[in-house]
């Protein structure tokens, strides 16, 4: 049941950040557009920082999840890495516990900027008008995957600890090895290598 929920979220952080991703080249490709048109014709869309904004903002929360799962965050583990498996696993439980915790202070306080805006039908002091609770409405969503996924992680290694399956934790909520980021590097050249041949081959 675990794993199935985990292979779960895995796909959903994924196409969250690929949502992400998309809306911030999307609003690179506004913003330079803008500065063209400015620049050559005089003219101006209208809007292009506050689209710029609401991407940064919500493509920010969209992949938190992501990087929780690929165990992204910056972790200082000079001492760690020499710790015995059982101090390692409490260690790694402790983070997640407390990435909880953050979580669910800035999802409260985001659902209650969301909450304000939406009684108040709030809309944006711009050209555009937007109704703000759109924008923060999708950042709130971004901070509550990121709470459901911790939540999720954090429960898959209290199980994995209640059965002393260490190397579970450590590869859901455990700093990532230089051999892993090797080989993680190692098959994205594969990857990329591969490709290429099929490329060449179609051609």
């Amino acid at each position: 049941m675990l794993d199935h929920l985990e292979q779960i979220s895995f796909r959903i952080s994924r196409y969250g950040v690929w949502c992400g991703g998309a809306m911030m080249i999307a609003a690179a490709f506004i913003i330079g557009t803008e500065v063209v048109l400015r620049k050559i014709f005089l003219i101006s869309l209208g809007g292009a920082d506050e689209m710029a904004n609401y991407a940064l903002a919500i493509g920010t929360t969209w992949a938190l999840s992501f990087t929780l799962i690929h165990r992204a965050h910056i972790r200082v583990d000079a001492l760690y890495l020499h710790f015995p498996p059982l101090f390692c696993a409490i260690l790694d439980i402790a983070a997640l516990l407390s990435v909880l915790v953050f979580s669910l202070m800035l999802t409260w306080y985001a659902y209650d900027v969301w909450q304000t805006s939406w009684d108040f039908d709030a809309t944006a002091n711009t050209p555009l008008g937007t109704p703000i609770w759109i924008p923060q409405g999708l950042w709130l969503i971004g901070f509550a995957s990121f709470v459901l996924t911790t939540l999720l992680l954090l429960t898959r290694s209290l199980h994995a600890l209640i059965h002393r399956d260490f190397a579970t934790i450590a590869r859901v909520a455990g700093t990532r090895t230089v051999d892993e980021e090797l080989q993680e590097e190692l098959d994205a050249v594969e990857l990329a290598e591969t490709s290429g041949v099929n490329t060449q081959n179609s051609n």
